[in-house]
């Protein structure tokens, strides 16, 4: 299950009212930011980029592909490990803005995570260290550690037993 905060609203969507929950400004910045890292080539000046302007943590080795997009509102509830993949057009939440209420949930990938072109994750969830996510995938819960998942809604494919016989016998 997600691990989210939910904050209800009166009156309006609570998207109608975002500059209520987040400061405009603070919208800019993030905006400029990935608008920037998403389209550089140059990983190293992304992760900077990730670090220093959103306070994201990304860990050492990390590589984002072009065109990811993480959460602009709450970009420092994300936490990225060392050694990760994101592929491709990707798209990181960390909140989710309804009729009645908006929630806010920290997404933490673990280390050695692979993540599919055009996959979305959804504000609240852990991604276990070395797990692989399928292209496309909706990641709608938590990922266990080692596992390959994949579709929408997100299944698990292999656990991390499954995928560790897999690769001992095709070796």
């Amino acid at each position: 299950m997600r691990d989210t905060e939910r904050y209800p609203v009166k009156g309006r969507n609570s998207l109608y009212q975002v500059y209520d929950t987040v400061p405009f400004w603070k919208v800019v910045k993030n905006f400029i930011t990935i608008q920037v890292a998403r389209y550089t080539p140059f990983l190293p000046m992304k992760n900077w980029l990730y670090r220093t302007f959103l306070n994201m943590k990304v860990g050492e080795g990390t590589a984002f592909a072009l065109m990811v997009m993480p959460d602009i509102m709450y970009p420092e509830r994300i936490s990225v490990g060392k050694n990760c993949v994101i592929g491709y057009n990707t798209t990181i939440l960390a909140h989710e803005y309804l009729i009645k209420e908006y929630r806010l949930g920290d997404v933490i990938v673990g280390n050695e995570v692979m993540i599919g072109a055009n996959s979305t994750i959804l504000p609240g969830v852990t991604i276990g260290d070395g797990a692989i996510v399928s292209a496309g995938t909706l990641v709608h819960k938590n990922v266990p550690e080692g596992s390959f998942v994949g579709g929408n809604p997100m299944q698990v494919i292999y656990t991390k037993e499954e995928r560790s016989k897999r690769e001992t016998t095709n070796s």
